[in-house]
């Protein structure tokens, strides 16, 4: 096969491609209005929180970090001599 017949061979399924192409372009504008768009992907990543789950994070964190506070404070417990056992 020579280089030339090749060229007609891809020119005439570019044109084919291009015909079906276009027509495939008319119909989704002419049934544009009746088709039914699908339901947006899921985002992935963390999701957005409203004030209300904002505040009860705000709360629940105040508390957690007030508690640490406290043991902070306090200091970790030591064994006394008496509560040595040998």
């Amino acid at each position: 096969m020579d280089l030339y017949k090749a060229l007609q061979d891809l020119y005439a399924e570019k044109e084919k491609l291009e015909r079906v192409i276009a027509s495939l372009e008319e119909l989704q504008r002419t049934a544009g209005a009746d088709l039914v768009l699908p339901k947006p992907v899921k985002r992935r990543g963390r999701k957005s929180m409203d004030s209300s789950e904002r505040q009860e994070v705000s709360e629940r964190m105040r508390k957690y970090w007030a508690s640490r506070r406290e043991q902070k404070q306090s200091g970790p417990k030591k064994p006394d001599d008496s509560e040595k056992l040998n």
